[in-house]
């Protein structure tokens, strides 16, 4: 199968298209539907191809004991786990509602399915694609049921081993080929040594019929910027509108300002990314009219004389002459005319020996 693959409709990734960025919202919405659409809209504007949700049918991710555990941290909504989910967990109709919102603005939404009813609500939404988060990737019972859904899948691999990823490939490669995976290191807010971009390149030649990404939670956006230059086709960033906000993922999250400039960064780089052949670029040309040197007569050279390197320097000439790679080709050539001491070696001097073409 092609590296490239359509993963939302009419937006292809992988090969020489550009990065698909995702901006992930998660539950930074705060439970607050206003709130949700804002960041949709702030994805929007600040250049993100897709905004992403997490969607949970809670008793179906979570056991009875882990709903009622008691949770007292400075970033809970209830005095038990499963009050504060509740909280963050927005109802399938008001998802309707903020899809409805993404398709007016005119951007993709998706959600990642956080148990195997939230992936059937998903598939009902009829979203692009589906998002495995890291804590599903080595659940394959799961992952079997979605890669049967036929939608395109965006895999993280947080909390694996390239042992587990090498058995989620071939689980999900003869059922959906339509997928890629993320590069990922699941603690909020991720420390540089903890990231190991050097995964993608890894993923890249041990996969090398998928695209490959980068779901970050580091701080700022240079990392990030990096894990596109080697290559990452899709990138996934978490955003907020303010980090000082109730809730454990806002520090590891842009906000609007951050996520534009990360957005430009990534389309500035993959313009610098350019082509793989070597040249005298039209952009250089001025330059080295004005500063390319030639090879120059150190001496005075007598008519009939044949070349010795001793005869011959390099500097910046006028006239322009022959190119500093080409002196040794000159050696042992003889010239038709008197060549004054400091004048450039031009092409019309030199019996049988004209100047190579550049490629």
């Amino acid at each position: 199968m092609p590296l490239e693959i359509e993963l939302c409709p009419g937006r292809r990734i992988g090969g020489e298209n550009p990065c698909f960025i995702i901006a992930e919202i998660g539950q930074n919405h705060q439970g607050d539907l206003e709130i949700a659409k804002k960041m949709i809209r702030v994805a929007k504007e600040c250049g993100a191809d897709c905004a992403k949700f997490q969607k949970s049918e809670l008793e179906h991710k979570f056991n009875r004991k882990a709903l009622e555990r008691p949770y007292t941290s400075k970033h809970s909504w209830g005095k038990n786990y499963g009050e504060h989910k509740r909280h963050l967990e927005f109802s399938h109709d008001q998802y309707r509602e903020l899809q409805r919102y993404a398709k007016e603005i005119g951007i993709f939404f998706t959600a990642s399915g956080m148990d195997e009813m939230a992936v059937e609500f998903l598939h009902e939404l009829d979203v692009p694609f589906f998002k495995v988060g890291s804590g599903d990737t080595n659940n394959f019972p799961y992952l079997e049921k979605t890669a049967k859904k036929g939608r395109p899948m965006v895999i993280s691999s947080g909390m694996q081993s390239m042992s587990t990823m090498q058995q989620v490939y071939n689980l999900v490669k003869p059922i959906n080929p339509n997928f890629c995976f993320l590069q990922c290191t699941s603690a909020y807010p991720l420390h540089p040594e903890d990231v190991n971009l050097r995964i993608i390149t890894k993923y890249q030649s041990v996969f090398p019929d998928i695209p490959i990404g980068y779901s970050g939670h580091e701080t700022g956006i240079a990392i990030s910027v990096a894990a596109v230059a080697m290559g990452a086709k899709v990138l996934e960033r978490h955003i907020t509108l303010d980090k000082t906000w109730k809730g454990s993922d806002h520090q590891a999250s842009l906000e609007p300002s951050e996520l534009a400039d990360l957005v430009k960064s990534i389309r500035m780089v993959e313009k610098a990314m350019g082509s793989t052949v070597k040249q005298l670029l039209p952009c250089e040309v001025a330059c080295n009219e004005k500063l390319g040197k030639s090879v120059i007569a150190k001496v005075r050279i007598p008519e009939g004389t044949t070349l010795t390197l001793d005869m011959l320097t390099v500097k910046v000439g006028e006239p322009k002459g022959y190119p500093p790679e080409e002196i040794f080709d000159l050696v042992g050539k003889k010239v038709k005319v008197t060549i004054e001491e400091d004048e450039t070696i031009v092409e019309d001097a030199i019996e049988n020996h004209v100047k190579k073409v550049k490629c």
